[in-house]
C-alpha cells in the first residue's frame, strides 16, 4: 500500500515516490478570488514571480503543459515553438480537467492523470525554489525548479511574458 503524505494529492504522492523534497504550503482559498495564482502569492506572502501557474494548451492537436509565473501570461506562440509545433491555443477547461484529473485552479504540473509534454518558463531557474499548485485549490507545493523539471520532464524555455 502506498505511503500517504499528509494532505495527499496525486502531486504529493508522485513527489514522495520520486524522493523529491518539497514543502506543502496550504492557505485559505477564497472562492471569489479573481486569480488563483495571485491569491496564493498574497496568502503565502511570496513574490508572484516565484508562484507558477499550470496551464494546458492544445499544440497542433496535442495537450501540452505550460508552467509560467502568475505575475505574467503565457506566450502561446513561444510555447508552440518550444515543443516544435506551429499553433497553440489554450485548452478547454473541461478538457484540461479530464486530462489531468485536477480541477481548474488546482491543476498541478505534477501527478497528472496522463503525462503530457511540459514547458517551464526559464524565469523559474532564477529562484532557489518555486511554488506550484499542489493539486487542489488552497494548496501549493514549494520545490526546487530543477526538481520540477526532473519530475515533469519539462523543457525549459522562455514561454512567459509580463
Amino acid at each position: 500500500m502506498p505511503k500517504k503524505h499528509p494532505g495527499g494529492t496525486p502531486a504529493t504522492v508522485a513527489l514522495t515516490r520520486a524522493g523529491i523534497a518539497f514543502t506543502l504550503r496550504p492557505y485559505d482559498h477564497d472562492p471569489r478570488a479573481a486569480s488563483f495564482g495571485l491569491e496564493a502569492a498574497e496568502a503565502l506572502g511570496v513574490p508572484p514571480e516565484r508562484v507558477f501557474k499550470t496551464l494546458l494548451a492544445d499544440v497542433d492537436g496535442a495537450l501540452t503543459v505550460a508552467i509560467v509565473p502568475v505575475s505574467g501570461q503565457l506566450d502561446l506562440k513561444a510555447l508552440a515553438r518550444a515543443v516544435g509545433g506551429r499553433k497553440a491555443v489554450l485548452a478547454d477547461p473541461a478538457a484540461a480537467e479530464r486530462a489531468t484529473g485536477y480541477v481548474v485552479g488546482g491543476i498541478s504540473p505534477v501527478g497528472q492523470r496522463r503525462a503530457h509534454p511540459a514547458v517551464l518558463d526559464t524565469s523559474a531557474l532564477d529562484h532557489a525554489s518555486v511554488l506550484v499548485s499542489g493539486g487542489r485549490r488552497g494548496l501549493d507545493i514549494e520545490l526546487a525548479p530543477t526538481d520540477l523539471v526532473a519530475i515533469t520532464s519539462a523543457i525549459v524555455d522562455e514561454v512567459g511574458r509580463a
